[in-house]
């Protein structure tokens, strides 16, 4: 007998599951366009090594760009397909970038000068205020309505009402400078393009001027600095300075509290600084020079202060007289200690220090020769994010952040010491229920890491938190607290953030850079392996639950991390990331790492390398988490080559599963250069992507 019932049941059933089936396989096939194998076999240092995709190194070539073109699509496709749908979250990251802004008052030789987006803008616009009135000076949407060019930076001169100012186009980070009238925004004279950087000679109508442009990048040209008439030909420039290697710098400047030209070189990590004393040197004097350390000076009055870690990996001040500039003159000012000497400014009477314990940034005070005075003490607890001086106003102010409060400016008066809140970023985040914890955790090696976490409160120790854990670990870049921004959303759905203070930044001084650097750059790897242990052993999380990410840098991070322990993640973004490190040197400005990285043309500096190089150690039958890799195809730093031979060579892995997703900014470089819109866009996909993963 025929039980409708039951059909019924059976039906439903079969429904169900072919639905279920449906949707999983929606949800877990990703199926970009093929990418060819091109097999090239090199021999370095007796050790062959295969690159089947370096044919997409050259992003000029028509089937390049249709490939990447192909592989960004189905990305975009795919991410938009399987991505929740978070309520209010694009209300939330919109309401924070697309908002009516206007930063603090930055005081520049006696005037006041601020920058202000409006809602529904895509860029900011430079202003200053003169007699109680503001006054719009610079718009780069009158140059560009697209809103992708971007101010890059503003240099007034001194005891005068022009200035310089930069913009970009597209995150590339070529310059293109105009001089304009500081009381009018009228454009002085015509642009001065390809250019690095340019400041003002004491000399009226002189720069230095330092070119920059796509030939100069491609071909890794060592960069020069020329002495340039506005309004010449660059053909009249005269050389002033040039390196030897684009692994090095050179420049020039004319400091306003001396009478003096500095030249310095060196590269990423020591310098030589030479001085011409005007009336006195016919010629530059060598005043430092090291191989191995780094000076940075400032004048005022008849001294010369100086920065330096010299025998001193936690830095020290030195002063020398203006007559006897040479090192074997300097004298210890300000010695080295326990905490970390991040910077100092000089003012009228006192030496502000800005020191780093515990990751916290603070402000000491010092008389001129180094007697210390008191500690700077502010109404709220946060983290000295700047200090300026202003030489002819007299004011100087300070910023404070922590991750739950956004920066606050203060004026200090040097008589009293006492601070004034002059202006509060005004957003509209939430985060009187997100609390932060500073822990230690330990690495492979017995070290002890630093950590920050952060998380609503009242959150429960489950192991079963979605977690993202951020990290970067070099360049002598560390970690401190700062404005959540945009990752209150993921906060507040229930997330944990995370950000670990590697080995390779500037924790603890130049010896914490150093043990993360060229032969040690496996212990910043360990030491972020350990963070994700922790996270799960400490109940935060589980590795179905936990994220990695990281740019640049902390791109190569994430690589090396994911082709090491795949296991710990369910899913990394990796930013703007180096990942071929034999060829890295080869491309853009990345001969300028050789210090930090090591240099793959010698023997020990390769063995290092390829060991960790995460193109070369990806593992067959091993699978990679869920991978999102992204890249800026006009990016001047890292090239877009090596998310795409990442890309390309993890997909061959026969274990390969979870999707690699190779995601390409076209509209902008390293990060820089977006309209409002395109990072609210970018941040939004990215955002609902981690969190459909984590299962949020």
């Amino acid at each position: 007998m025929f039980n409708i019932g039951k059909y019924l049941v059976l039906w439903c059933f079969a429904v169900l599951f072919s639905s279920s089936l449906s949707l999983f396989s929606q949800k877990t096939m990703f199926t970009p366009p093929e990418t060819p194998l091109r097999e090239i076999i090199d021999t370095l240092h007796s050790v062959r090594i295969s690159d089947p995709f370096r044919w997409l190194e050259d992003k000029t070539n028509p089937e390049v760009i249709e490939w990447t073109k192909k592989q960004h699509d189905a990305t975009i496709e795919y991410v938009d397909k399987v991505s929740k749908k978070y309520e209010g979250l694009d209300d939330e990251i919109t309401s924070f970038l697309d908002r009516d802004i206007t930063t603090a008052p930055s005081f520049q030789y006696g005037r006041e000068y601020f920058y202000s987006l409006k809602k529904g803008e895509q860029q900011s616009k430079l202003f200053t205020r003169l007699d109680g009135k503001e006054i719009l000076i610079f718009d780069p949407l009158a140059i560009d309505p697209t809103g992708k060019t971007a101010i890059t930076s503003f240099q007034p001169k001194i005891n005068t009402s022009i200035a310089l100012i930069a913009t970009q186009k597209k995150g590339d980070e070529i310059n293109v400078y105009r001089i304009i009238d500081t009381k009018t925004g009228k454009i002085i004279g015509n642009p001065i393009e390809n250019a690095g950087g340019i400041s003002f000679c004491r000399e009226d109508g002189y720069v230095y001027f330092s070119p920059k442009s796509r030939e100069t990048i491609d071909k890794q040209i060592p960069q020069k600095v020329y002495k340039h008439k506005i309004g010449t030909p660059h053909s009249q420039d005269v050389l002033l300075a040039s390196a030897n290697d684009a692994k090095d710098f050179v420049s020039v400047y004319d400091p306003t509290k001396a009478n003096v030209t500095v030249y310095s070189n060196g590269d990423f990590y020591s310098n030589t600084v030479k001085i011409q004393r005007h009336g006195i040197d016919k010629e530059p004097i060598e005043i430092y020079s090291s191989k191995e350390f780094r000076a940075y000076e400032d004048f005022y009055k008849d001294k010369i202060y100086l920065y330096t870690n010299h025998n001193a990996p936690k830095f020290k001040i030195m002063v020398a007289d203006f007559q006897k500039p040479q090192f074997e003159h300097w004298k210890e000012l300000i010695p080295q200690t326990n905490d970390v000497i991040e910077g100092f400014t000089i003012t009228e009477n006192h030496l502000i220090v800005q020191i780093k314990q515990e990751l916290i940034s603070r402000l000491k005070v010092y008389t001129l020769d180094g007697k210390f005075i008191k500690d700077i003490n502010f109404p709220e607890i946060g983290n000295v994010e700047g200090i300026s001086y202003d030489v002819l106003s007299k004011k100087l102010r300070a910023s404070l952040t922590s991750f739950t409060s956004p920066s606050t400016v203060y004026l200090i008066d040097e008589a009293t010491w006492k601070t004034t809140q002059i202006y509060r970023e005004d957003v509209k985040i939430n985060t009187k229920d997100i609390e932060s914890k500073f822990v230690y955790y330990t690495s492979k090696d017995g070290k002890k890491i630093p950590m920050y976490i952060v998380h609503k409160k009242g959150m429960q120790l489950d192991g079963n938190n979605p977690t993202m854990l951020y990290g970067y670990g070099g360049f002598n870049i560390g970690i401190s607290p700062r404005f959540i921004g945009t990752t209150a959303s993921f906060i507040q759905r229930g997330g944990v953030y995370a950000w670990a203070g590697l080995r390779g930044g500037d924790e603890f001084g130049e010896e914490w850079h150093k043990d993360g650097m060229l032969d040690k750059k496996q212990n910043v790897f360990d030491d972020c392996i350990a963070a994700a242990e922790y996270l799960i052993k400490e109940k935060y999380t589980n590795p179905q639950r936990l994220a990695l990410k990281g740019g640049s840098n902390g791109g190569l991070l994430v690589g090396a991390v994911i082709t090491q322990r795949p296991e710990l993640f369910k899913v990394a973004f990796c930013m703007v990331p180096l990942l071929d490190m034999i060829r890295y040197h080869k491309f853009l400005i990345a001969r300028y790492w050789i210090p930090e990285y090591g240099n793959p043309d010698k023997a020990e500096d390769f063995e290092t390398l390829l060991k960790y190089s995460p193109y070369h150690t990806i593992k067959n039958g091993v699978p990679l988490p869920t991978m999102f890799v992204s890249a800026g195809e006009n990016d001047t730093r890292v090239d877009p080559l090596h998310a795409k031979k990442f890309v390309a060579m993890a997909r061959q892995n026969p274990a390969q599963k979870n999707p690699i997703l190779l995601h390409i900014e076209y509209d902008s470089g390293h990060g820089s250069g977006k309209s409002v819109k395109q990072t609210v866009e970018g941040i939004s996909r990215e955002l609902r992507f981690m969190m459909t993963e984590l299962g949020m």
